[in-house]
């Protein structure tokens, strides 16, 4: 499923007080998810990286009081007084964790407990790996693991990325490109020999060096997304460049060209979803219409009210969604 449904899906999960686990390729926005929806329901994020520690660094360390021994347990472990009543203790990477780790897990799992610890009634347990189809390191997770968790198994999604870029304010460019390629979204063909390749993780970092000068700019790209995928976003860029102005296209979108490129029209659509306010929205609306290709309508209108939900309560919205009762916007 995709982030959004994920999101839902977890969200129960918690509600109903079950540790769940989230499955799913390198970079496709698991620990994302979490730290987001954290962030919605106001609570920490305790990050446990299980494929760093051992057993004991799990169960405690021993320690002789009078006749009898007791476990001291990690200090990172949920504390009501320093980390609040409600929370998610994140167990990153737990299915490419030792065996023995793994097995180390079923108590706190299942119990909440382990060695003198007991978790906080307010607080989760979230789990997330990759599966050993994505050639990623994980192991085979113990059936006894893994009937303790409610699983959710993500894939990635252009239209959940795209919603995510655009609340993180990523430059309209790469919007378009991921648009206009959707199968450069996630490529791990060959990642097993390779150092970089595109995810959505990826592409996040691209955002914040895409305005980095020409020559500087392709180097960064391909030491993060890889050969391919930055030869092609470059190309990209090119024909970006070659495009009228957004400012020309808003002050005059029944005379402003239009292009005939596939590439171009993606670019446009993106730029002015990202351009327009309450006063441009028509003008926008104008060209889009304009452009061949009724997804294009579509793409500026839904990219534009998600990034400005006051564009929904306009006149041009009103008349648009009437024209295209058949789309699903959410």
């Amino acid at each position: 499923m995709n982030l959004k449904r994920a999101k839902e899906l977890l969200s129960l999960y918690i509600y109903a007080d079950l540790a769940a686990f989230l499955w799913g390729m390198p970079g496709v926005g698991k620990s994302s998810l979490i730290k987001q929806l954290a962030k919605e329901q106001g609570v920490n994020v305790i990050d446990f990286r299980c494929s760093t520690r051992d057993p004991v660094a799990l169960m405690g360390i021993p320690s002789v009081e009078g006749e009898t021994a007791k476990w001291k347990v990690p200090d990172e472990f949920p504390q009501v007084e320093r980390d609040g009543e409600r929370g998610f203790l994140f167990l990153d990477e737990l299915n490419v964790a030792a065996p023995s780790m793994q097995a180390a897990a079923f108590g706190l799992v299942l119990d909440r407990k382990v060695g003198e610890y007991t978790m906080p009634p307010g607080w989760r347990i979230i789990a997330a790996g990759n599966r050993q189809s994505d050639k990623a390191a994980a192991q085979r997770m113990p059936s006894a693991l893994a009937n303790r968790f409610a699983h959710i198994d993500i894939d990635p999604d252009v239209d959940t990325t795209v919603q995510h870029f655009i609340d993180i304010d990523v430059d309209p460019l790469l919007l378009a490109f991921l648009r206009f390629r959707p199968a450069l979204l996630h490529n791990m063909e060959g990642a097993a020999d390779l150092r970089a390749f595109p995810t959505p993780r990826a592409w996040e970092s691209v955002a914040k060096v895409i305005k980095a000068p020409e020559a500087l700019r392709s180097e960064a790209v391909r030491g993060i997304v890889g050969d391919g995928a930055a030869a092609e976003f470059e190309g990209f860029i090119r024909v970006y460049q070659q495009l009228p102005s957004l400012d020309l296209v808003l002050a005059n979108p029944n005379s402003a060209p239009v292009p005939s490129e596939p590439a171009a029209k993606y670019a446009m659509a993106s730029g002015l979803a990202r351009k327009v306010d309450a006063k441009s929205f028509e003008n926008g609306m104008i060209y889009a219409q304009r452009i061949q290709g009724r997804e294009f309508e579509i793409m500026f209108t839904v990219d534009a009210v998600r990034r400005d939900n006051k564009l929904s309560h306009t006149q041009v919205f009103t008349d648009w969604a009437v024209r295209n009762q058949d789309v699903t916007f959410n």
